[in-house]
């Protein structure tokens, strides 16, 4: 790793403790400078596993995915230098960490300022994306690229995006709108934009979204709702 350029990977979790293990223990360590696990509230030890296993352990107790990103995210601002890239990926042990120097590589190489990996590119583990995340991507995917003119395939939580572009987007949303509110907000502000095939597989115990049908209804409403209110802002100014 570049010390001029570091690399920083933030890694939001609630109720991981089987987990979280595994996904810092396959991480490249040689790559990075740091890894941030936002502790969302959890009430098993996950904290406790994430720190025994080396990460800088951030408090994040309002629950909400993007309430964790936007915790980890403010630690990393104090960092002196600020990193040149950061990474997310998720704590159940669904992406491959080993994968990140493919995601991180057009970045580094200064051909995009975001990079998502796309399970829909990559190989997956049957079972691994449910029918109604499989469906969710496709709907919003297509919606964006109709309405933004950005070709995407999926809004994968495993992708990497440089830190000052980052700061640039301003990210706000607090829960299941923060995956797409990035990936909307960087193709409305024109960034090169790059999505690299990644391997999923079935994650460690129960999806909080989309095990439940509750979970995934709430899911869906909230990135459509993200994908339209952006349009329209957008229009507005």
């Amino acid at each position: 790793m570049r010390h001029d350029r570091p690399v920083d990977v933030i890694i939001p979790a609630f109720n991981e403790e089987a987990s979280i293990g595994k996904v810092l223990g396959d991480l490249p360590t040689e790559r990075l400078r740091s890894v941030v696990v936002a502790d969302n509230g959890s009430t098993d030890a996950t904290a406790r596993a994430a720190a025994a296993a080396g990460a800088t352990v951030v408090a994040a107790p309002q629950r909400g995915y993007g309430s964790a990103c936007l915790a980890a995210i403010g630690h990393l601002a104090a960092a002196d230098p600020p990193p040149h890239i950061v990474v997310f990926l998720d704590a159940d042990y669904s992406d491959h960490p080993d994968e990140l120097p493919r995601v991180i590589e057009p970045l580094v190489r200064g051909e995009a300022d975001l990079v998502v990996g796309s399970r829909a590119l990559g190989a997956r583990e049957r079972g691994a994306l449910v029918p109604q995340a499989r469906f969710g991507n496709w709907l919003s995917t297509r919606l964006i690229r109709w309405l933004y003119g950005v070709r995407m395939t999926d809004l994968g939580p495993f992708r990497a995006i440089l830190w000052n572009r980052l700061v640039e987007l301003e990210m706000a949303d607090r829960d299941f709108g923060w995956t797409v509110e990035m990936q909307v907000k960087a193709a409305s502000a024109g960034l090169g934009y790059r999505e690299v095939p990644v391997s999923y597989r079935r994650r460690i115990g129960a999806s909080k979204i989309s095990g439940t049908l509750s979970g995934s209804v709430r899911a869906g409403w909230k990135i459509l709702y993200t994908i339209f209110r952006l349009r329209r802002r957008r229009a507005q100014s």
